[in-house]
């Protein structure tokens, strides 16, 4: 990485040529400065088309403007976020900054103003603009365009967003000076915040996050393409995996790692959160993101991961897989029982059910399993009345999917976990067990075996769609399938 121009310090006897320029090039030569701000080609681009989210972000911003008419509202997207010295984490725009403009842009904010007949509000992107030229900036500035690339102009980004947009860097002061109710998306944008200090309170904040996660809970028919899109990269990206387990056997967990987030970037952003490339015992670590360990012929692979679109909506597979191709006696039994434990648990993803049915039919069946296994004392319903299963199946079994792999986790409890599902909700259904290397409540054999079975469920009018349907989930399928992809006998 190169590192940024720093200009020479000029001896005292330079101090009146850099006087003359007014001190806009400190250390640069009048010449150069010169050279620096002429030459270049027009490089607006006037051919564009909205892009393929803005109608439905319209859609959004107009049922935010009902929902709280007459009130500002600011919604940020987030700044850069330093990860070392001079270095910055991978930019991620705020969901509820994308899931209103479709737009990922750093430093941005969505602005709803209310107009003053009362009647709605008028939707500003406030947002960088190109680089100035005459001063400097796009060559100077370490944020310039000449060091991190080129900027939509403010006209490009108002044609593409579908929203007219204005310069960010005038927009702190204006909210300053601004009256009237205000609410802000908080934990973003700490300057935006700052000025907005004595107009704003927790509680409406709050109210105004918890809107826009509820209003995510049903997805349109774009979110739920995205979604299909992201599924359908990740099963690639699973078969890429079972291709190179032999490599993995003779590196590591990294190497599965890396092999799905090359997947990742070519088909899309990246991934949509730490992918959990368990082998062996690491597999009862629900979230084992180190990936630092060795794959071993004979244990299993719990591989969790999600390719996130370009357009930031995530998928969220796990299957467990035998590395050398093939379950022995225990594994299959510990897999089929999780396999039959998410049968019953999709079969329970309908529109009008309760929320909570899907996990609690699930946990049935997996509270019978050891109780026939011998490990808790029956019957199953005094297992499940004292949550004595739980020592072994520790999560709940789904959640929520979209822009975030937990999403709408701001919802409300009665409209969420407490709440009925509709068509066009999209939820995992993910029941697992996991039987801890040091645990002496289970007879050693079973010890360091953990086993999930994940996919990816759209509510339908009339029941559920296994989005993740193209990836085997019954244990003879998987063998076939890994056979198939290796060339090993299954």
């Amino acid at each position: 990485m190169t590192d940024e121009l720093t200009p020479e310090t000029p001896d005292e006897d330079e101090q009146p040529i850099q006087q003359r320029k007014n001190g806009l090039y400190p250390g640069v030569s009048d010449e150069l400065a010169e050279n620096m701000t002429s030459g270049w080609a027009d490089t607006e681009l006037r051919d564009l088309e909205p892009i393929e989210q803005a109608p439905n972000a319209a859609r959004r911003r107009a049922a935010l403007s009902r929902r709280f008419p007459g009130e500002r509202l600011v919604i940020p997207a987030g700044n850069l976020k330093t990860r070392s010295n001079d270095t910055e984490y991978d930019f991620r725009a705020s969901t509820e900054f994308v899931y209103l403009t479709g737009d990922q842009t750093d430093d941005s904010v969505l602005v709803l103003e209310p107009r003053e007949n009362g009647e709605g509000h008028d939707a500003t992107v406030h947002r960088l603009p190109r680089s100035d030229r005459a001063n400097g900036e796009f060559w100077l500035d370490g944020m310039g365009e000449l060091w991190v690339g080129r900027r939509n102009s403010l006209t490009e980004a108002a044609t593409l967003l579908g929203v007219a947009c204005a310069d960010v860097r005038e927009l702190a002061g204006a909210l300053r000076g601004a009256t009237g109710p205000v609410r802000v998306v908080r934990g973003h944008d700490a300057g935006i915040e700052e000025a907005l200090a004595d107009k704003v309170t927790a509680e409406r904040d709050e109210e105004l996050r918890v809107y826009l996660s509820e209003a995510r809970l049903v997805k349109d028919d774009f979110e739920i393409g995205e979604l299909q899109k992201a599924v359908d990269s990740t099963v690639r990206g699973f078969e890429d995996v079972v291709k190179v387990l032999d490599k993995a056997e003779a590196t590591s967990e990294r190497y599965i790692e890396g092999t799905f987030f090359l997947r990742a970037r070519v088909e899309g952003n990246a991934v949509g959160y730490g992918s959990i490339c368990a082998a062996g015992p690491h597999a009862t670590t629900l979230h084992w993101v180190r990936n630092s360990g060795q794959v071993r012929s004979g244990d299993l692979l719990l591989l969790d991961a999600g390719v996130e679109t370009t357009s930031l909506y995530t998928a969220d597979v796990t299957r467990t897989l035998p590395i050398d191709g093939t379950y022995n006696d225990l594994q299959r039994k510990i897999y089929d029982a999780v396999y039959e434990a998410q049968e019953a648990g999709i079969a329970a993803v309908k529109p009008g059910a309760a929320f909570r049915d899907f996990h609690d039919a699930s946990q049935r069946v997996l509270a019978e399993k050891l109780v026939e296994w011998g490990l808790v004392e029956g019957p199953a319903d005094r297992v499940l009345e004292l949550g004595l299963q739980r020592r072994w199946t520790l999560h709940g079994t789904g959640h929520m999917l979209g822009l975030d792999v937990h999403d709408c986790a701001a919802a409300r409890t009665e409209s969420y976990v407490n709440g009925p599902l509709e068509a066009g909700m999209v939820l995992t259904v993910e029941p697992g067990l996991y039987f801890q290397a040091d645990d002496l409540t289970v007879p050693e054999e079973y010890r360091g075996i953990g086993v999930r079975i994940e996919d990816d469920i759209l509510v339908t009018e009339d029941g559920n769609r296994n989005l993740s349907a193209a990836l085997p989930r019954r244990a003879d399928e998987v063998e076939a399938w890994m056979a198939g992809l290796t060339g090993r006998q299954a």
